[in-house]
C-alpha cells in the first residue's frame, strides 16, 4: 500500500512511524512532513490545507490510504473531497469536525446530548461578552470558537484577565476569523485527562489513557501551549472514571453528533476534567492529540493500518487494541519565548546521542533541514518519548535523551509525569 500522511508535526511523525512499520506500507509519503519523517517516508512540499494540491497528488500517485493528522485540513473538508474522488481517507467529515472547528457548535450539541461540560454563554458581541463578565465574580474560561492551534483558551483567575481575553480574541484579533465569536464559561476545579477513542458507524473503543500538560511552565503556570508532554496511562483515570466517560460522554455525545447530521468516523478526542462530581467535558477533538499521539502510539502494539482501515469499513467492532504494559512519557522540547514570539533556524545537536538510547524516539515537530543540519522552525520543536517499567523509570529515560540534545534557548518543563507518580504513590 501506498500511505499518505497529511501534516508536519510531532503527531505526524508518531503516526509516519507507526504506519512505516506496518506489513501492508510499501511506500509512505508525507506533506509536507519534516525531517524526522523523511527518515521513514518521503516528503512532499505541500501543505497541510492545500486540499486541492493534495489531492491531485493522491490521484497522481494511487495513494491507497490517507491519513490526516492536523484540525485545519479536517475542517476544510480534505475527507469530503478525497471520499468524493474514490480514495480512501481517515479521518471525520467537515461536518462532524465542527466538534473541533467551532466550540460554539459543540458546547450546543453537548448541551442537546446531555453530556456533562462546565456552564456556557456564546457571544460574538465583546460589548455583550464584556458585560457577562462583569456581572460574574466566580473565575471564567475565554476561549475562541474557531481553530487557534491549542493557543485561543484562557484560563482567568479574575475578571481583569477574563477582560483582556476578550480584548485578545475578539478586539485585537490574535486568533483572526477565530476569534469572531467566543464561548465563555465557568472554571472547572480538578485535574485533566485525554480521552481518545476511535469511532466507526456503530462502534466506539476508547483507547489507553492519556494526560497532555498545556501551561508552558512548571506547576501548570503561564499561558496555554499545544501541549508540553504527555504520558500513558494516567493513574488519575481509574476504571471507574472510564466507564463512566464512555457511559455519560462518548456514547451520548457521538449519537448526538449523528442525530444532529454530523454522523462521526475517525478518532474522537475528549479532553476531561475530572471533578468531584465526576468527569466533565473541556473541549471534543477531531483527531489524535498531540503530543499524546507520541506515548500512546509508542505504546500500540496493534498494526496501524489495519486499526485504521477497520474504522473506515465499520468493522471497527473486529478490532482488539493490544497495548504495551509499559507506559510511555512524552517531553515536548520548544523554543525559547513558546507560545509567544520566538527565534527560528537554530541547529539542533544530540539527536542521534539520545535515539541511541533504549526505548527512546524522538518525534520532530517544529524541525527543517537546512544545509546538511536539522535546525528549529517552530515553537514546538521536539517530542521526546521513551518507555520504562513504571512511569518514573519512562520518565527518567525521557529526561536522559532531553539532556543529550541542543539547541538556542531550548525550553522545557521538568515536571511532566510527576503527577502521575504522585498518584500511583498514593494508591499504594
Amino acid at each position: 500500500m501506498k500511505i499518505l500522511v497529511v501534516g508536519g508535526g510531532g503527531r505526524e511523525h508518531a503516526l509516519a512511524w507507526k504506519l512505516a512499520q506496518s506489513k501492508h506500507c510499501s511506500k509512505l509519503y508525507a506533506a509536507p512532513g519534516n525531517p524526522g519523517i523523511a527518515q521513514v517516508g518521503e516528503c512532499v512540499a505541500i501543505g497541510a490545507e492545500d486540499v486541492g494540491s493534495l489531492l491531485a497528488f493522491a490521484r497522481d500517485k494511487a495513494i491507497d490510504l490517507t491519513v490526516v493528522g492536523p484540525e485545519a485540513p479536517l475542517v476544510a473538508g480534505i475527507v469530503d473531497r478525497f471520499q468524493a474522488a474514490g480514495l480512501r481517507i481517515f479521518g471525520p467529515s467537515a461536518e462532524a469536525a465542527q466538534v473541533e472547528g467551532s466550540k460554539a457548535w459543540c458546547k450546543e450539541v453537548m448541551t442537546h446530548s446531555a453530556v456533562p461540560t462546565a456552564e456556557y454563554r456564546t457571544f460574538t458581541s465583546p460589548n455583550d461578552a464584556l458585560t457577562y463578565i462583569k456581572n460574574h465574580e466566580e473565575p471564567l474560561v475565554v476561549k475562541a470558537s474557531g481553530l487557534a492551534a491549542g493557543k485561543g483558551v484562557f484560563v482567568c483567575r479574575s475578571q481583569d484577565e477574563a477582560r483582556q481575553a476578550v480584548e485578545t480574541i475578539m478586539r485585537d484579533k490574535a486568533f483572526g476569523a477565530a476569534g469572531e465569536k467566543v464561548v465563555i464559561e465557568e472554571r472547572l476545579s480538578g485535574e485533566e485527562a485525554s480521552i481518545l477513542a476511535l469511532v466507526d458507524a456503530s462502534s466506539i473503543y476508547t483507547l489507553e489513557s492519556s494526560q497532555d500538560h498545556k501551561p508552558v511552565f512548571d506547576g501548570d503556570k503561564g499561558p496555554n501551549t499545544g501541549g508540553m508532554g504527555a504520558y500513558s496511562p494516567a493513574p488519575l483515570v481509574s476504571e471507574k472514571i472510564q466507564n463512566q466517560v464512555d457511559r455519560e460522554v462518548l456514547v451520548p455525545m457521538v449519537h448526538g453528533m449523528k442525530v444532529s447530521g454530523a454522523a462521526y468516523k475517525g478518532v474522537l478526542y475528549a479532553g476531561i476534567m475530572v471533578t468531584p462530581g465526576g468527569p466533565k467535558v473541556l473541549e471534543f477533538n477531531a483527531r489524535f492529540g498531540d503530543p499524546e499521539a507520541q506515548p500512546l502510539l509508542v505504546r500500540l502494539k496493534n498494526d496501524l493500518v489495519e486499526v485504521l482501515e477497520a474504522v473506515i469499513d465499520d468493522r471497527l467492532d473486529e478490532v482488539t487494541l493490544r497495548w504495551d504494559p509499559r507506559p510511555a512519557v512524552c517531553v515536548v522540547m520548544a523554543s525559547g519565548g513558546y507560545p509567544g514570539p520566538y527565534e527560528k533556524g537554530k541547529e539542533i545537536t544530540g539527536l542521534a546521542e539520545a535515539e541511541a538510547l533504549d526505548d527512546v524516539v524522538v518525534f520532530h515537530a517544529g524541525t527543517r533541514a537546512e544545509d546538511g543540519k536539522v535546525t528549529t522552525s517552530g515553537g514546538r520543536v521536539l517530542g521526546v518519548t521513551a518507555l520504562g517499567e513504571d512511569i518514573s523509570a519512562a520518565r527518567d529515560r525521557a529526561y536522559e535523551a532531553v539532556q543529550r540534545i541542543r539547541f538556542h534557548r531550548a525550553h522545557w518543563r521538568t515536571d511532566i509525569g510527576v503527577k502521575g507518580i504522585r498518584r500511583m504513590d498514593r494508591q499504594k
